[in-house]
């Protein structure tokens, strides 16, 4: 019997296992580690039930959109990470990073050839979906895709809740049952699994990734057809780097963590979401260290909390709120990714928010800047510009001034159509936690979705929910983030 939950595993077709296989082929697309990963802990259990060696591949395409020496780098050393981690535990590992576009064609049906069964990553945004389903196609073996996403199995809510209140109300009564089904800390577990030979052929013709190029150097990343305008960034990628951000998170940050969130120093942000988002670390992993480093236990739970922020995980306030943002919101974005249609369009906006904006579309703009002017952080608002300008050299955003920066970008543009196009090139552009569900939720955000309307009704945003630099310089202390982002500072 899987220790891995039923509701996590999904066959991609409807191909019998292939007998006299070599191997089981983990196809490592989005939960990128080799820790808390169910899609891992599968692919072993079918190599014990098989009696079969195992081969991880790990690989990275050139020609995925907004790829850049940002992106690529903090890959590939997340790449590097794993392929260090499986080697000594003795367990083959292919990673692959394609030279020129399209020069990957083909490798996955030559590996899955000798393949008995694959396992990959269930992802429900980004290209990822289409790219799984043109492999169950495509394999002549079983595809399985598991969903190591978050803490509650994206498919069990069935369908798109439209507020965090009415998705935390589904999560307060779903997630209890699910939290006594953690996925094993060590996926490869107490009794090793063999390395399995990767056929010469494959090696030739796609030769593994060099590890100049898994280091992430500006030389080898040079030689790459990719966007090097938007360079690396001081963050590491990997499980290594991700688990140390955590601990000094955990035992540092935490604790202040509700009561100085929009302070700009201390700075108590996680700087989790990159590694989120690249799957170097998983939800799980987060949550377990966060609760046990509190002493939390699921008898603390409330018995009801009908969608309240507080008092239902029955931890202090601080974590209460992070577990909000790591459990309630990261997987609000992923429920909507799955279930609402269409979900990167305006068509997707609540019908509230479509008509107001729709009805002050052509209302006169006191400001207009292009797409190039955004990226440069050339705007009149001192404040937003040093935002940008944080965005473009560290790839984020302070958490606040996100919600500020997204609401001053409709502001400013032509059309709301032309304003979501700008915040998704520069989000995608220059954030490393761009793409993501819970990016995306974000941009969204701004233009009213999960919100209510607001009234008075305002120029430009109708009812959907404004925000001044004003207003937000009296809620926090920006003298110290104008200083470090501003033009002077």
């Amino acid at each position: 019997m899987s220790a891995v939950p039923a509701s996590r595993c999904r066959s991609v077709n409807d191909r019998p296992v292939a007998p006299g296989g070599a191997y089981v082929l983990y196809w490592m697309i989005a939960s990128r580690r080799t820790t808390a990963n169910f899609a891992l802990q599968r692919a072993v259990e079918w190599c014990r039930e098989l009696a079969l060696p195992l081969l991880v591949f790990e690989a990275l395409r050139v020609a995925y959109p907004w790829a850049s020496d940002r992106l690529h780098g903090f890959v590939l050393q997340g790449m590097s990470d794993n392929a260090r981690r499986l080697a000594r535990r003795g367990v083959t590992c292919f990673p692959y990073a394609e030279g020129t576009p399209s020069a990957g064609r083909g490798l996955l049906a030559a590996l899955a050839a000798k393949a008995a069964v694959v396992v990959t990553d269930d992802y429900p945004a980004f290209f990822l979906p289409r790219m799984i389903a043109a492999a169950g196609s495509a394999l002549p073996q079983r595809l399985e895709a598991v969903d190591a996403n978050g803490l509650v199995p994206v498919q069990a809510a069935g369908r798109s809740f439209p507020t965090a209140y009415a998705f935390r109300r589904f999560l307060q009564s779903e997630l209890p049952r699910h939290l006594g089904e953690l996925p094993e800390d060590d996926p490869l577990g107490d009794a090793p699994v063999a390395g399995a030979m990767i056929p010469s052929a494959v090696t030739t013709r796609w030769p593994l990734a060099a590890e100049k190029l898994l280091a992430a150097g500006p030389e080898a990343l040079g030689r790459l057809p990719i966007d090097h305008d938007t360079g690396r960034v001081a963050v590491i990628g990997g499980t290594t780097a991700a688990e140390s951000t955590l601990r000094g998170f955990v035992a540092g940050r935490l604790p202040r963590y509700a009561a100085q969130r929009r302070a700009v120093e201390p700075d108590v942000s996680s700087h989790l979401s990159p590694y989120l988002h690249f799957g170097h670390i998983g939800a799980h992993q987060v949550w377990r260290e966060v609760v046990e480093h509190e002493g939390w236990s699921i008898e603390d739970l409330a018995a009801s909390a009908r969608g309240a922020r507080r008092g239902w995980w029955g931890t202090s306030e601080a974590t209460e709120a992070f577990l909000d943002q790591l459990v309630t919101w990261r997987e609000l974005g992923f429920n909507t990714q799955a279930f609402l249609p269409d979900c990167e369009s305006l068509a997707s906006l609540p019908r509230w928010a479509q008509a107001t904006l729709r009805a002050h579309a052509a209302d006169p703009r006191e400001q207009l800047y292009t797409l190039d002017e955004f990226a440069a952080a050339r705007t009149h608002d001192p404040l937003w510009n040093a935002a940008q300008t944080q965005l473009a050299r560290e790839g984020r955003i302070h958490n606040y001034l996100r919600m500020l920066w997204g609401k001053k970008i409709l502001e400013w543009s032509a059309s709301p159509a032309e304003a979501l196009a700008v915040m998704i090139e520069l989000n995608n552009r220059f954030a490393l936690d761009g793409r993501d569900p819970n990016s995306v939720s974000g941009i969204f955000w701004t233009l009213g979705r999960y919100d209510r309307p607001w009234f008075p009704e305002r120029p430009v945003f109708g009812t959907v929910r404004t925000m001044s630099s004003t207003n937000t310089a009296r809620k926090m202390d920006v003298k110290p983030y104008l200083a470090a982002y501003g033009r002077e500072g």
